[in-house]
């Protein structure tokens, strides 16, 4: 089978396509023809190596395709399911503890960048009712992501209103999310042409942050003066103070990104004058996942795919990723 795997010391010129051999399924696993996969901001830092993996690790998170095989054991799934990855197979259910962080594909694990994967069963979830294995393979990562920071932990409802950054997968799943349980958004960009985009998403109100940067307040006020309910927060130290700005009192903040560095101040006595909460979010759980996909199918969300690149073409994948051009997930077809 053919794989997409990185050499020592990592970097994009070190991305090769080579011939690995496909294992059979032992006891309680599945063999998965993956048919897609896609990029994630994660994916990124270990291809360029910033996060150190063994010579030679497959790429890639995020995988989706068919079950060919099935080992001893398995009830779970058959021959012929759609199913899809998980970021953290060792998560199942619960709080997160470090042995449940082990085993990310194309990290501490083997990834997705392969004709066939072979892992336990329950290193996937089935696929959502109608979608493709290139609209599944868009999940595990971004999707969840946005699912459990709006869901599960910002436990957002009707008539609350969220606020999204950028154009990324994580943010416009956000924005999906959020309009389908009923909330209004308000997003941010650089970009009026992609703020024209979000709104034709659904989005409420939009805010280009270059134009305005005292972006914080601004929101604020378009949230009726009160403040936003849930902030998904993919920048960081370099955001993090606009989006306590934008935030109502006792308003929820989901730390998920750290587009603009790994440390920085942060206004503590507006933090904790407006009561606010914030949670570190690293995906999700395997359960988690599996609510997202009934959710999904309750809603009719689809993926926005801003474009497709082959498994040889994964470094040029990774190089537009690097120019900020896309809008939505980028797909990689195998």
């Amino acid at each position: 089978m053919q794989a997409a795997v990185l050499r020592k010391p990592g970097g994009l010129d070190r991305i090769e396509t080579t011939a690995l051999e496909p294992r059979s399924p032992q006891a309680g696993e599945v063999c998965v023809r993956i048919a897609a996969s896609s990029l994630n901001f994660h994916d990124y830092a270990v291809a360029n190596g910033s996060i150190a993996v063994p010579d030679g690790r497959v790429l890639m998170s995020d995988g989706a395709g068919e079950v060919v095989e099935a080992g001893a054991e398995v009830s779970e799934f058959a021959v012929g399911d759609q199913v899809v990855s998980t970021f953290f197979p060792n998560w199942q259910d619960g709080a997160i503890t470090p042995a449940k962080r082990q085993g990310t594909p194309g990290d501490s694990g083997e990834g997705m960048a392969a004709e066939y994967v072979t892992a336990p069963v329950t290193a996937f979830t089935r696929t959502p009712t109608g979608y493709s294995a290139q609209q599944a393979a868009t999940l595990p990562c971004a999707a969840l992501t946005a699912w459990r920071a709006l869901m599960v932990e910002a436990r957002i409802k009707p008539g609350d209103t969220v606020l999204t950054m950028g154009t990324g997968g994580v943010s416009i799943f956000a924005l999906q999310f959020a309009r389908a349980a009923g909330a209004r958004v308000i997003a941010t960009s650089s970009s009026n042409a992609k703020l024209e985009r979000l709104r034709a998403l659904g989005a409420d109100a939009t805010i280009n942050y270059v134009e305005n940067p005292d972006w914080g307040k601004a929101v604020k006020e378009l949230a009726d003066g009160r403040g936003v309910d849930a902030v998904v927060e993919i920048g960081g130290p370099g955001t993090l103070a606009q989006s306590i700005a934008a935030c109502r009192m006792g308003g929820h903040i989901s730390l998920i990104g750290v587009l603009t560095g790994l440390a920085g101040k942060v206004p503590t006595a507006a933090f904790f004058y407006s009561n606010l909460n914030m949670t570190g979010i690293t995906v999700g759980s395997r359960a988690q996942q599996q609510d997202m996909v009934r959710a999904i199918e309750a809603s009719g969300i689809e993926p926005v795919i801003d474009r497709c690149f082959a498994l040889d073409e994964l470094a040029q994948a990774f190089r537009y990723q690097e120019s900020g051009q896309h809008f939505g997930k980028i797909g990689i077809t195998i």
